[in-house]
């Protein structure tokens, strides 16, 4: 799975601090907490039927997370909207698009580590780009097991949605070498946690399982589907979750705002067969576009 340049994002415009500018004159500082540390958090948003779908859910982590991190001087919610709808609006951008929102720790008075040194307050990025899911959520995708484990707490803890990305991208280094679409990720005491860039959920019987939040992102689409099997009656089990139960699930999927649910034919070449009788995937991904397409942030 690699995602090829889309000609109509060449002339897009992009909301940097204060201003929506074309993207070749879209830059921060070099003194930016981002480019010096990697010392930023993030969220991905998507733009479904003039609607920014679960914006208050992603504002807030996103907010929870520059806590996290003792961020000064973040900007309002009210201003974090705006820029975005004025950047939607730049781009005519009302459906089928996907927005990287980053909120930076900002500049720097001279380059080091002491978050001290930032004077000016956080920079917010608006990038909107025209995007549809990343992966075929028809046909799936492949998996590799990483030998790159999850960040445990004790190390930085995943409940921070922050742009310090290396110990994703390095999983991801080994499922290209590898010829998957993503890897899966372990824990540090070896079991489930996620993928690269996903969570995960695996069908046994008529029960739905997902890794417990210890080294993973506790994801946004991830609660919709947990809530959507709530109101499906389909019973959902957060725990400690093997690889090679992995192996032996009925069905296996990915969630997350990029790709949507994506089913998983196969993880380290060993195919996942749908043995459950009835197909959990099909009616969670039938309730997640119903919501899609009635639910989010209306764009005026």
């Amino acid at each position: 799975m690699l995602q090829k340049f889309n000609p109509q994002n060449e002339h897009i415009f992009v909301f940097v601090r204060d201003k929506i500018v074309p993207r070749n004159e879209a830059q921060v500082s070099v003194f930016d907490s981002s480019v010096q540390g990697g010392d930023a958090v993030w969220e991905g948003l998507r733009i479904y039927n003039r609607r920014i779908f679960s914006l208050d859910a992603h504002l807030e982590r996103l907010y929870q997370s520059a806590k996290a991190l003792d961020f000064k001087n973040i900007p309002e919610k009210a201003f974090i909207i705006q820029a975005i709808v004025d950047t939607l609006h730049a781009n005519k951008m009302y459906d089928h698009a996907h927005i990287r929102l980053t909120l930076t720790r900002g500049e720097k008075i001279t380059s080091g580590m002491d978050p001290r040194l930032n004077t000016k307050g956080c920079c917010l990025i608006v990038l909107a780009e025209w995007k549809p899911p990343v992966y075929d959520n028809m046909e799936g995708i492949t998996l590799v097991t990483s030998n790159i484990r999850r960040n445990s707490p004790q190390t930085l803890d995943s409940k921070i949605h922050h742009n310090n990305l290396l110990n994703n991208i390095l999983a991801k280094i080994e499922a290209n070498y590898a010829g998957a679409d993503d890897a899966l990720m372990l824990d540090l005491r070896g079991f489930v946690a996620e993928t690269n860039a996903t969570n995960l959920f695996m069908v046994k019987g008529q029960t739905l399982h997902t890794p417990a939040p210890v080294a993973c992102l506790p994801g946004i689409t991830r609660a919709l589907v947990m809530q959507l099997a709530a109101q499906l009656n389909i019973p959902c089990v957060e725990r400690d979750i093997s690889l090679v139960e992995m192996y032996q699930a009925d069905q296996v999927f990915t969630t997350g705002t990029m790709g949507e649910l994506t089913p998983v034919n196969r993880i380290d070449g060993r195919l996942i067969e749908n043995r459950s009788g009835t197909d959990v995937f099909a009616q969670l991904f039938a309730a997640f576009r119903t919501c899609t397409q009635t639910m989010g942030y209306m764009i005026v």
